[in-house]
């Protein structure tokens, strides 16, 4: 008689490559993950500060074209 192995738990095998891959990975250190936050957020309020401009300007376009 030919014995089959059980198969693996499929959660405790999706926990255990979970836990594999995590110790891959490399870490930002405190003053890299505070720079590249900075960034985002300048990135965020200098595109906010453009397209704020950007729809302001069209308003008074479209504004004066509609009076006209």
């Amino acid at each position: 008689m030919v014995r089959e192995t059980p198969k693996e738990n499929r959660i405790a095998h999706y926990i255990r490559e979970t836990r594999a891959e995590l110790r891959k990975v490399v870490w930002p250190t405190r003053q890299e993950a505070t720079n590249l936050t900075l960034i985002v957020v300048g990135t965020i309020v200098a595109m906010s500060i453009f397209f704020g401009a950007i729809d302001y300007l069209l308003t008074m376009l479209f504004r004066f074209l509609i009076v006209r």
